[in-house]
């Protein structure tokens, strides 16, 4: 029987430490299936999703908990697979930053009960005014009754000055 972990992994940065992730999910014979991970400020964000036979679950777990210290903090969590979300729309924005503007954004999708399945944000610059803009990219999964154009007219309420590109996949 296999088990399916999320392991999460937050702490100071430094070099060799999604090696030795990775050693520690072989050596335990799991298979890292997918991952997010990124460096923010001098601290690393993880995230890693791993299938693995479940007699060998605990071992992986114990491994991974292991590397915790007063710098660096492990969650793992096992997971129940959950069936994907039957339409996933693709969106860019770009536009002014200000703030809130994230909080406007998932105010408005949680209104219509839209899951928000992936949002990676940054700040850009403008190259010709300097201006600060805010940059998105996000995958919504929609539910049954929600049409693009419910996230488009989201979106107009939001703000004018927000491009955005909408497509559907899956």
């Amino acid at each position: 029987m296999q088990s399916s972990l999320i392991i999460t992994i937050l702490g100071a940065d430094r070099s060799g430490l999604v090696k030795s992730l990775s050693e520690m999910v072989k050596n335990n014979k799991g298979n890292w299936q997918e991952s997010r991970m990124v460096r923010m400020d001098g601290q690393f964000a993880g995230l890693a999703h791993v299938s693995i036979a479940t007699e060998h679950a605990e071992s992986l777990s114990q491994a991974l908990l292991s590397l915790q210290s007063d710098d660096l903090q492990v969650l793992i969590k096992q997971s129940k697979h959950s069936q994907p979300s039957a339409k996933i729309l693709s969106i860019e924005l770009l536009g002014s930053d200000r703030q809130g503007i994230i909080h406007e954004i998932t105010q408005q999708l949680s209104a219509l009960n839209v899951n928000i399945e992936k949002l990676q944000s940054e700040q850009r610059i403008a190259p010709m005014s300097n201006e600060t803009l805010f940059y998105a990219e996000i995958e919504l999964g929609l539910p049954e009754g929600v049409t693009e154009e419910d996230i488009q007219d989201v979106f107009e309420k939001i703000s004018d000055s927000l491009m955005v590109e909408l497509t559907f996949s899956r």
